[in-house]
């Protein structure tokens, strides 16, 4: 019950997270805001994985692959904040779940993994679910659609690296790194689009650090605390946050075709971790 609880409210902040930055992009650029975010949250990261880990969270065996990492971060967080300046907070958030789908598909095509004709199945279907929120051709399609379809293929081969950091690297030292390397990287470039920050934003930045490193650490926590098919399935909650904010905040209502491609991504998602869970006992 904890971790399912823990799942919740850390989907819940990472979708207040989404919303905090849906308003900071019309002042800022979405790299801005995410360097910002990197950097106020850097300490709280560090001090995470001290608490957690220890000394030994604070080192990397293979710091190229935590690069790397950070590269695939800020790459999928910059897409996905530039789609949500332009789409509904629900439509981007319904897009976003397709990266299970990309994450099944690589693994198989790239990875060597079995993935069985139900697995296939799903993911076809996800993709239909696609086509249903984006209507390609249709007269509502826009092609900004796409950028967070593009966000969940990159955000899959975020997940899928994981694999190439040493094993015995914690979570938390994950958690640390993918945070530091973001301020990094994003270091380098925000000068180019940097606009002086007004004082009355600054609570935003502030929380949008806060929001997002506590949504990352309850949803990791939850999946040390309870299984992964128990939990998993929950991050679908985050259409439901996602739907109440941005018809709080810029009556945004999505229409009967986004919800109907939404239910087809997220059943799809769910049904590919169910099987995965089979596979794996």
């Amino acid at each position: 019950m904890t971790g399912i609880v823990m799942m919740c409210v850390g989907v819940a902040s990472l979708c207040v997270n989404d919303a905090l930055a849906k308003t900071l992009t019309e002042g800022y650029s979405p790299l801005q805001i995410q360097f910002m975010r990197n950097l106020i949250a850097l300490p709280f990261a560090l001090l995470i994985a001290f608490k957690m880990g220890g000394t030994p969270a604070l080192r990397s065996h293979r710091p190229l692959a935590h690069l790397l990492r950070g590269t695939l971060w800020i790459s999928a967080t910059f897409m996905f904040f530039t789609s949500i300046m332009y789409l509904g907070l629900a439509e981007a958030t319904a897009l976003i779940f397709v990266a299970p789908l990309f994450i099944t598909a690589i693994s198989a095509m790239f990875l060597g993994e079995h993935v069985g004709w139900r697995r296939w199945l799903a993911v076809l279907a996800g993709f239909a679910g696609v086509l249903i929120v984006v209507r390609p051709g249709g007269s509502t399609f826009q092609l900004i659609s796409l950028l967070p379809v593009a966000t969940a293929f990159v955000y899959a081969l975020l997940m899928l690296s994981a694999r190439w950091v040493d094993s015995r690297e914690s979570v938390w030292t994950l958690l640390l790194y993918l945070t530091a390397t973001g301020a990094l990287l994003s270091a380098f470039i925000v000068p180019l689009v940097w606009v002086p920050v007004r004082l009355e934003d600054v609570w935003l930045f502030v929380g949008i650090a806060v929001f997002g490193t506590a949504g990352m650490t309850l949803i990791t926590q939850a999946f040390r605390l309870a299984p992964a098919v128990v939990v998993a399935p929950l991050d679908y909650t985050a259409l439901l946050w996602a739907t109440i904010l941005g018809w709080l905040f810029w009556n945004e209502i999505p229409d009967a075709m986004t919800f109907v491609g939404a239910a087809v991504i997220v059943v799809s998602g769910v049904f590919i971790i169910l099987r995965e869970h089979s596979a794996v006992e």
